[in-house]
Parts: structure tokens; C-alpha cells; sequence
């Protein structure tokens, strides 16, 4: 019903810099939330940074002053710019979205993953 696209992840050096994208396309009602969540091996996932389609953003702790997600509403596309990362940042990066269906229903869809790796 709702497929997500993810791209740009890649191997960096740690203060360098990554850009995220993805691109959400079906059915997709408002409101919703998109975002990004992330997994390292043997971890737990875990929130990243969050955009709802009225402008509403969060952030987690750990990436406060150095991320920044942004979102084209018109195009269902949502954006993380990663900046002086960190090699605690490496990680299998989702792209998610939630919306709830005209009955009420609340939907959870998730991208493939894309792979940072911050090493030296």
C-alpha cells in the first residue's frame, strides 16, 4: 500500500558527512509522520529524528546539533543530513512512515535499510 525508497548511505570518515533520502509513494493519508530509525548489530533499533506533515520535528539526544531532517511534503520525500559523524553512528538506517486510514486503522511501513559505516 505505502513503499519507501531509501539512498545515500555509504562509508565515511568519522567528521565527515552523509545525506539520507527517501521517497515514500502509494496510498498515504494525512496526517502522518515520517522519519528515521536506525540499528546496529546486536542492538535494539532506535528513533533518530522524526517529521510529522504539519512541520513538527524530533530528535534524538545522541544527534542533537549534528543531524537535521527535513521533508518535501508535495513530493512524500524526507531527508536526513548527517554531519561530524561519529563512528557510534554506524548503523542499518530505516526510513518510516505512520498514518491511519480513513477507518482508523494505524499503519507502520518501513524502507529496506541503508548502511552507514563511520570508520577510519
Amino acid at each position: 500500500q505505502v513503499q519507501l525508497v531509501e539512498s545515500g548511505g555509504g562509508l565515511v570518515q568519522p567528521g565527515g558527512s552523509l545525506r539520507l533520502s527517501c521517497a515514500a509513494s502509494g496510498s498515504i493519508f494525512r496526517p502522518n509522520v515520517m522519519g528515521w530509525y536506525r540499528q546496529a548489530p546486536g542492538k535494539q533499533r532506535e528513533l533518530v529524528a522524526t517529521a510529522t506533515s504539519e512541520g513538527r520535528v524530533n530528535l534524538a539526544d545522541s544527534v542533537k546539533g549534528r543531524f537535521t531532517i527535513s521533508r518535501d511534503n508535495a513530493k512524500n520525500t524526507v531527508s536526513l543530513q548527517m554531519n561530524n559523524l561519529k563512528p557510534e553512528d554506524t548503523a542499518v538506517y530505516y526510513c518510516n512512515l505512520m498514518h491511519s486510514s480513513p477507518l482508523g486503522k494505524r499503519d507502520n511501513y518501513w524502507g529496506q535499510g541503508t548502511q552507514v559505516t563511520v570508520s577510519s
